[in-house]
């Protein structure tokens, strides 16, 4: 049998729960359950059940006895708000709609206060998902036809990518097209590339590279065996995608100046504001971000945006504007004119 204070939690945690059983509900909707239902759930006695509703009670939940041939039990709204429980899913649920919510709406000083109360207690196994949710969420859309793909779908994706672990799925074709065999592949990168996320993945079944797109993955459970990841055929996953994708998703030109660097930010929070570049994911809070702009200079100074740290960056031009501008704001910052004017003329 559960300790007292874990068997209160629990019949806490089902009194929350919505029944949908006809006859059970009133009219506003509340759970009803009955002394035996929650005897059953919780391996007790229905003598157990009213001792434990009574310290509820005690502790200022306001349960309700319900009147019936079998009797029940009502959590009811009180005159203050007791302590809740939440399980995974509604907690990343929560945290997500409160992040929305502290951004320019009406109640934005109390949803970021309610936040980083939430932020205290939640379990750090459930960061990475709210960070892809709140990505995912929050990603404008980019060009006609873009989807935004199931938060849950790109969290799933990514455990599988970096667990190294078999994936099948259903992939839905092109609107019109009939329906293809379930899909069986090793996933290996996770990235996004004008707003819209892929996954780059060996198949099994035709034993060659693919790129899907998340929008049109439905995955399939459980999980395959693990594997060893083989060599991508590319000097990186952005020179795959963009030679792969080149033309068919709505990209423009290459920029004189294109450039990769990591970064200490998740990539579901990079993504949104990456323009044209291609965010790699490489794990809970880092990316690698490719990009271009018109100079170097103007590579450089779109890295120092996103506000966090900066690893990897590549090419050596990148590193050398990178270097420059350094020097430049650390001038600014100290009151100085800047970095020499005559260097200005091959700074780009």
């Amino acid at each position: 049998m559960q300790k007292t204070s874990s068997r209160l939690l629990a019949l806490l945690s089902l009194l929350q729960t919505r029944r949908h059983r006809s006859g059970w509900s009133d009219s506003a909707g509340r759970p009803d359950w009955s002394g035996d239902e929650l005897a059953e759930r919780l391996a007790v006695t229905p003598r157990t059940v009213r001792r434990d509703i009574g310290r509820l009670r005690e502790l200022g939940y306001p349960v309700t006895t319900v009147k019936g041939p079998a009797g029940g039990y009502r959590l009811d709204a009180g005159t203050r708000v007791p302590p809740l429980l939440f399980d995974d899913d509604q907690a990343v649920a929560l945290a997500v709609a409160l992040h929305t919510a502290a951004e320019g709406t009406a109640v934005a000083e109390d949803a970021a206060r309610a936040l980083t109360v939430l932020g205290q207690v939640l379990p750090s196994r459930l960061r990475h998902r709210i960070d892809v949710l709140r990505g995912t969420v929050a990603a404008p859309a980019r060009g006609a036809g873009t989807t935004a793909p199931d938060p849950r779908t790109v969290w799933e994706l990514s455990r599988a990518v970096h667990a190294r672990e078999q994936l099948r799925f259903d992939h839905a074709g092109e609107p019109g097209t009939a329906a293809t065999a379930p899909r069986r592949v090793e996933p290996h990168h996770l990235a996004t590339r004008h707003g819209r996320w892929y996954l780059v993945a060996w198949d099994l079944d035709r034993a060659d590279w693919r790129i899907f797109r998340v929008d049109r993955i439905r995955p399939r459970t459980p999980t395959g065996p693990r594997f060893v990841p083989r060599e991508l055929p590319a000097r990186n996953v952005s020179d795959f995608l963009t030679g792969r994708l080149r033309g068919t998703d709505g990209t423009t030109p290459d920029w004189p100046c294109r450039g990769e660097a990591v970064l200490g930010r998740p990539a579901a929070e990079v993504a949104p504001f990456a323009g044209d570049g291609l965010v790699e994911e490489l794990g809970p809070d880092r990316c690698r971000l490719t990009t271009g702009s018109w100079s170097w200079t103007a590579l450089a100074a779109a890295l120092g945006r996103f506000d966090t740290t900066i690893e990897g960056v590549g090419p050596a031009e990148l590193r050398t504007a990178c270097a420059r501008l350094a020097t430049r704001y650390a001038a600014a910052a100290n009151g100085g004119a800047g970095a020499d004017a005559g260097s200005r003329a091959g700074a780009d």
